[in-house]
């Protein structure tokens, strides 16, 4: 029985167009919710079909099936009995203007929709294209205060918060929701969200929700969705705040939770889907951010895995680091019994990148092959030559390596099953540093938008995480190398992977001018000798696998840069 003045905030990990799946987490959140008292379950932006939907909002038979999903989850039960619910769903009303459809906010109580609240701020920014899909709601939405919790409800969803005119230098807006809910008598205010995790975006958030509650003076509900829908990642982090700002009641990262308190925030609970307290939180790691970083890939390549109907994935092993943190992840999320590691020395192959890659498999407990490519490669060279054609180039005998690779992967996964994980890093990938059709062949990048500099402290993170060896100690020690020709090393192609990633940092994130890159201390030469490969490199990019999303710029969606352009440095 609801207990006065109790709230849940269910931050779900739904399945974009998975109704039934989505529909079935709402009913086990909001049972687990009614059993510890909770007046009132908050869901996530688009619980009911799954963020973000895209050009699925184009299909009509889609938008009908989110409706009768929202109407199966409104009629009377004995889930939902005593306990109201807000749930996000598209709504397309009867006669609405192109494009037709509201992100909108349901409020379901005694069996039926009570009230909608429409999104009235649609970002269009990085991944977000929201006026494709949305139509703009005109006024915000207040409603009655459900039975037993005792304040009236201001419906916001996502960006709807996040433009607080006194917080923000640059408000994105001119109009602000969350001050015409206040004025509209909202006790509380609710914000249904789905915002993607990128490296120092919590406690940026945070500090949006604590000057939002405090600037207007009401408490603020705050649900995020949790896990993996392509390449972005949904860390949750629900909270409750109170209108002086503090935060109440916070709902933890990367995993899903039913967090249970008083509004007051008293009594909090965080209980999982089947009504367990989920354990405490771990004490701090020597690197947060790492730590927080490796937690994302996981979850990301876990929910990747398990929502594109894989079970298992096949990693190359080169010995080298890149290659070393993908399985390391991989062996997390998926379970190292679902993770073979496959070593394919060359001719060029160290003894120590041999040793190094089994020594790996070994330490994670996964399935390993080693399959050695001199057949094939030699078999590719001398097809190449056979009508009397001049040897191949170096840089064309390199990439042959990498094809060759790239074919033994994909045949295996071909023949098994298993998803291809790529191994390049953000730092490659920005540069061209990699072959398309090669070591670019895969289902999913999962570290390529990790620089190079942070691949190392991940890796780090991995072993501490484990509390043992996975990682072996060479790996993070030798100087990096492709090895794809005698002696090579990363550092005869690229600057300094420091130098690199700067450089990088300024001109892919921040978006700064040649000038101001070399103020920060670069030669200029070297600027503009990185900022071109970039450029040129527009082509692979657009080739490559997704990209998992933990940066505020990644490789990808959020970055649209045309192929055939004439703008040079």
């Amino acid at each position: 029985m609801a207990r006065s003045g109790r709230i849940a905030l269910a931050q779900v990990n739904t399945t974009v167009g998975d109704f039934a799946g989505n529909a079935a987490r709402v009913r086990a959140a909001a049972e687990v919710a009614r059993e510890a008292g909770a007046a009132l379950a908050v869901f996530p932006e688009l619980t009911v079909c799954g963020y973000p939907p895209r050009d699925l909002l184009d299909l009509p038979d889609f938008l009908e099936r989110a409706r009768q999903a929202l109407e199966e989850l409104a009629r009377p039960a004995a889930w939902s009995k005593g306990i109201a619910l807000v749930v996000g769903f598209p709504e397309a009303p009867a006669g609405a203007p192109p494009p037709g459809v509201y992100n909108a906010a349901a409020l379901i109580s005694d069996g039926r929709v009570v009230a909608v609240g429409r999104k009235s701020l649609l970002p269009t920014y990085d991944v977000f294209d929201e006026t494709r899909y949305f139509l703009p709601a005109g006024a915000s939405t207040t409603a009655a205060a459900p039975e037993g919790l005792g304040v009236p409800l201001g419906l916001s969803v996502c960006e709807d918060i996040w433009n607080d005119q006194r917080f923000w230098e640059r408000p994105r807006y001119a109009r602000d929701p969350i001050a015409d809910l206040v004025r509209a008598g909202a006790g509380l205010v609710v914000n249904v969200s789905a915002s993607p995790y990128a490296m120092g975006k919590a406690p940026l958030r945070e500090r949006m929700l604590s000057a939002s509650a405090r600037d207007h003076g009401a408490p603020i509900a705050y649900v995020n969705q949790v896990g993996g829908n392509d390449a972005l990642l949904f860390d949750g982090g629900s909270m409750l705040l109170a209108r002086d700002g503090a935060v109440l009641a916070r709902a933890p990262l990367f995993q899903e939770a039913v967090l249970v308190c008083d509004l007051e925030g008293g009594a909090p609970l965080a209980l999982g889907l089947d009504g367990r307290p989920l354990p405490p939180p771990a004490p701090p790691p020597a690197d947060p951010q790492a730590d927080e970083v490796l937690r994302a890939l996981v979850m990301g390549v876990r929910d990747y895995v398990r929502k594109c109907g894989f079970r298992q994935a096949v990693v190359g092993l080169s010995g080298g680091i890149d290659s070393a943190l993908t399985a390391c992840i991989a062996a997390e999320a998926l379970g190292a019994e679902n993770v073979l590691g496959v070593a394919m020395p060359s001719r060029y192959s160290s003894g120590h990148s041999r040793e190094d890659a089994a020594e790996l498999a070994r330490n994670l407990g996964v399935r390993f092959r080693e399959i050695g490519i001199e057949p094939m490669h030699a078999a590719f060279l001398a097809a190449l030559a056979a009508d009397g054609a001049p040897p191949l180039c170096d840089l064309a005998d390199q990439n042959v390596q990498a094809r060759v690779r790239g074919q033994i992967l994909m045949a295996i996964s071909n023949d098994t099953g298993a998803l291809v994980l790529t191994t390049g890093n953000k730092s490659e990938i920005a540069v061209g540093y990699c072959t398309l059709y090669g070591d670019m062949a895969g289902g999913l990048a999962a570290i390529g938008d990790v620089p190079k500099t942070l691949v190392y402290r991940v890796a780090r993170a991995a072993n501490a995480r484990a509390g043992r060896t996975l990682v072996p100690e060479r790996t993070f020690t030798k100087p990096p190398s492709a090895e794809l020709k005698p002696g090579q090393l990363d550092q005869d192609s690229l600057p300094p992977y420091d130098v690199l990633d700067d450089i990088l940092q300024a001109y892919v994130e921040e978006r700064r001018p040649l000038e101001a890159i070399v103020a920060r201390g670069h030669d200029e030469a070297t600027v503009r000798r990185v900022l071109r490969m970039v450029v040129q490199s527009e082509y692979k990019r657009r080739q490559a696998a997704p990209v998992l999303k933990v940066s505020e710029k990644a490789f990808g969606e959020g970055r649209r840069f045309p192929i055939a352009q004439g703008y040079r440095y």
